[in-house]
């Protein structure tokens, strides 16, 4: 079988996929969430001509000549206004906030001014309209506040929090399940013994899940036997998980089950084999189910750098795409900090520290080692540096293109 490129495999994995139904969450859960309509205001904000700082409201006609002195006849504070009408040489005490009281047009900041009692001098010139927040000066009625698609952060809550907004619509979050494979596994926290080793991928792409808008389930560890696997991707397809994620059993050795699983589940594949390293051997399709959108399935390589890479670049944008926001890794483009040679067959996700050269381009130098089993290795990586099937050598340089990682 020959192997799919990448970008190709993205294509399939992404095509069609769309944010599947919306919510109402309380702003308090909102953070991080994506909107799933456009938000109106439904009144003007500020909705009253109000004070931008302490001082004193006055008629500017009464500026005109200096110094000028007025007749204090009241106060204005925020929430509580000033409930007469300031008359030709009377002035209104007043602070940040407050209502601007009827027949003012002008605020003096009290710096300006010197009080005796109850009366206050004009000591410097004033603008007219000055220091007024003019009533729907941050938004207006019927205004759009926030796009739909608007990822809420912590500017747009304290916004629709302003606008009188409790709740808002958002996009569902994706429920990922994720199985692992292995009869050498055991979990985190627990010594391993002669022959195992501790299952560690299901943490990391968990986190590359919750990184990308999306729920994660970890299901623990099956053991390589087929009808135990069968079921595990059964109770997977009755639930209400978006995607399920295996992990390991994905080669073609005796013991590397999960192929066949899938297949025997009635997983229609959609694609195996990747021309990528690490990740080759990488599958994804989906399981049609009744009355539910089909389960998306993504296996992935045992291999714990394997795991994560395939993860940045195939799982990263799936769970994404389908909770209506970007991807948290960005393709960028950085300078090569020491020669490279030529590449193989397969698109290679190199990983690579990051610095900034004196005159602060990006500079990307690939680690000395590139093990798949060596999570050690990818934890110390800024990004993935990616090569290009056959590429030529590379020299120090070149502009490289990265998947950053952070």
């Amino acid at each position: 079988m020959a192997l799919l490129p990448v970008d190709e495999a993205l294509e399939r994995l992404l095509s069609d996929k769309m944010p599947d139904g919306c919510e109402p969450v309380c702003l308090h859960e909102a953070g991080g969430r994506v909107l799933a309509s456009p938000l109106f205001a439904t009144f003007n904000q500020p909705s009253f001509d109000s004070s931008a700082m302490d001082g004193y409201a006055i008629r500017f006609a009464d500026a005109q000549h200096l110094p000028a002195t007025l007749k204090l006849i009241g106060e204005s504070a925020a929430g509580k206004g000033f409930d007469g009408v300031v008359n030709s040489g009377e002035a209104v005490r007043i602070f940040t906030g407050a209502p601007l009281p009827a027949g003012a047009d002008t605020v003096v900041i009290q710096e300006n001014t010197q009080a005796d009692g109850t009366r206050i001098t004009l000591l410097e010139g004033v603008e007219q309209g000055r220091h007024i927040r003019l009533n729907g000066l941050d938004f207006r009625d019927g205004q759009c506040l926030l796009q739909s698609g608007h990822v809420l952060d912590p500017a747009s809550l304290s916004l629709a929090a302003a606008a009188g907004f409790a709740e808002l619509e958002v996009y569902r979050r994706p429920q990922v399940s994720i199985l692992a494979t292995g009869n050498e596994l055991v979990p985190a926290g627990t010594l391993p013994g002669v022959n195992q080793i501790i299952g560690s991928n299901s943490y990391g792409v968990a986190e590359i899940v919750r990184l990308n808008g999306g729920l994660a389930s970890d299901l623990g560890i099956i053991p390589d036997d087929l009808k135990a696997i069968e079921q595990a991707v059964y109770n997977v397809a009755a639930s209400d998980a978006d995607i399920l994620i295996t992990l390991g059993g994905a080669s073609v050795g005796d013991h590397d089950l999960v192929h066949k699983a899938l297949t025997n589940c009635g997983v229609e594949l959609s694609f195996y084999k990747i021309a990528m390293r690490p990740g080759k051997p990488l599958m994804y399709g989906r399981l049609k189910r009744e009355n539910k959108s089909p389960l998306q399935v993504l296996g992935l390589p045992g291999n714990p750098v394997s795991s994560l890479v395939c993860s940045y670049v195939f799982l990263a944008p799936l769970v994404a795409k389908m909770a209506g926001k970007a991807p948290a890794t960005r393709l960028d483009e950085a300078i090569l900090a020491q020669d490279m040679s030529a590449n193989g067959n397969r698109r290679d996700y190199v990983r690579a520290s990051l610095s900034r050269s004196d005159s602060g381009a990006l500079m990307a130098t690939p680690l000395p080692v590139q093990d798949s089993s060596m999570l050690t290795v990818i934890a110390r990586a800024d990004a993935l540096l990616i090569r290009e099937p056959f590429a030529k050598p590379a020299q120090k340089g070149e502009s490289c293109k990265i998947l950053l990682l952070r």
